[in-house]
C-alpha cells in the first residue's frame, strides 16, 4: 500500500499517521501521534515520521539509505538541528521508517513565498547566523550535509532548525565500514542550490554546503534564486544586503570550489560584524 495516500495508517502499532507535512525526491515526512506516550500521559505525543518515496522504495537497497540518515543525524546534539528518536520496521507491511521531533513553524521556501523582494537585514540576519552555527556545528562533528537548501528549513519562534540529512555524508561510516549507497544514482540534488561540482558528479564537501547555504543568503536578500552555474561576475549585490557582507558571499558563491576558499567560521563573522573584516 502506497502511505502517499493512507495518511490514516498505523505503523508499528504505535504512530498513527495524521497528515503529511513534506515531501522531496527521496522521503516523505508525516505528522503522526505516538500512541504509547499518549497511554502514558507525555505532554508532547506528536513526532515526524519519514518513510522512504514510493519511486525510492522500489530500489532494493533503499532501507540502507534511509537507515543512513537516521545514523547520520542521531549523534547531532544542537538546538539548530533536528533531534532523532527512533528507527523501526512495521514488520506487517515491512515499512521502514524513522521518527524526529516535530518542529513548529514554517519551512524558509515558503516564508521566501511571502518576501518576494527579500529580507529586510535586521530579519535575515538572524536566519543567517543561526544558519551558518548550525552548519559549524555538524561540519565539527564531520557530518556534511549535502542539501543545504530553503525546504531544509524551518523557521519557528525560537529560531531556525536544520533538517533532512537525507544526503549527507560522514567519513565515521566509512572508517566504521558501515552500509552506504550512492546518492548520486537518485538524482535527488536541487539545481537551484547544489553546488556545481555536485551536478557534475563530484564529490560532496564541506566547500559545497558552503555554497547552499549561500544561495540561501543570496535568495533571502534580494528575493530571487541564483541560476545553475551563475557565474558571480553576473551578478549585482542584493539590495538588503550590506556592502561589507557581499565580497565574503560573493567569495561562497564561486562556481570553482577551488575559489570557494571562505569557510563557514569566516563568512560567519562577515554576517555578524557591522563593518569589513573580510575582503577578496
Amino acid at each position: 500500500m502506497n502511505l502517499a495516500v493512507a495518511p490514516s495508517r498505523l505503523l508499528a502499532g504505535r504512530y498513527h499517521l495524521e497528515h503529511v507535512l513534506g515531501s522531496g525526491g527521496m522521503g516523505v515526512v508525516y505528522r503522526a501521534r505516538d500512541l504509547l506516550h499518549e497511554q502514558l500521559g507525555e505532554p508532547c505525543s506528536r513526532v515526524a515520521l519519514k518513510v522512504l518515496g514510493e519511486s525510492i522504495s522500489q530500489c532494493p537497497d533503499a532501507h540502507v539509505l534511509l537507515y543512513g540518515e537516521f545514523a547520520l543525524a542521531r549523534s547531532l546534539r544542537h538546538e539548530r538541528v533536528v533531534r532523532m528518536f527512533s528507527f523501526e520496521v512495521d514488520t506487517h507491511s515491512k515499512i521502514a521508517f524513522f521518527t524526529m521531533e516535530l518542529l513548529p513553524g514554517v519551512t524558509l521556501d515558503r516564508l521566501l513565498l511571502e518576501c518576494p523582494y527579500g529580507l529586510p537585514w535586521q530579519e535575515l540576519q538572524p536566519i543567517a547566523l543561526q544558519l551558518l552555527e548550525a552548519l559549524a556545528y555538524i561540519h565539527q562533528k564531520d557530518v556534511l550535509h549535502g542539501d543545504v537548501k530553503p525546504a531544509n528549513v524551518m523557521v519557528g519562534e525560537e529560531g531556525i532548525r536544520l533538517f533532512d540529512f537525507g544526503l549527507g555524508h560522514t567519513q565515521a561510516q566509512e572508517a566504521m565500514g558501515l552500509p552506504s549507497v550512492s546518492r548520486t544514482r537518485f538524482n535527488a540534488w536541487t539545481p537551484a542550490y547544489a553546488a556545481p561540482e555536485l551536478l557534475e558528479g563530484g564529490a560532496l564537501s564541506g566547500a559545497a554546503d558552503v555554497y547552499g547555504l549561500a544561495c540561501i543568503v543570496y535568495e533571502l536578500a534580494s528575493g530571487r534564486r541564483i541560476g545553475p552555474r551563475t557565474s558571480t561576475d553576473r551578478l549585482a549585490r542584493p539590495a538588503q544586503l550590506p556592502r561589507h557582507c557581499w565580497p565574503a558571499l560573493r567569495s561562497a558563491l564561486a562556481i570553482d570550489p577551488q575559489r570557494r576558499t571562505i569557510t563557514i567560521a569566516e563568512l560567519r563573522e562577515v554576517m555578524a560584524s557591522s563593518r569589513p573584516r573580510w575582503c577578496l
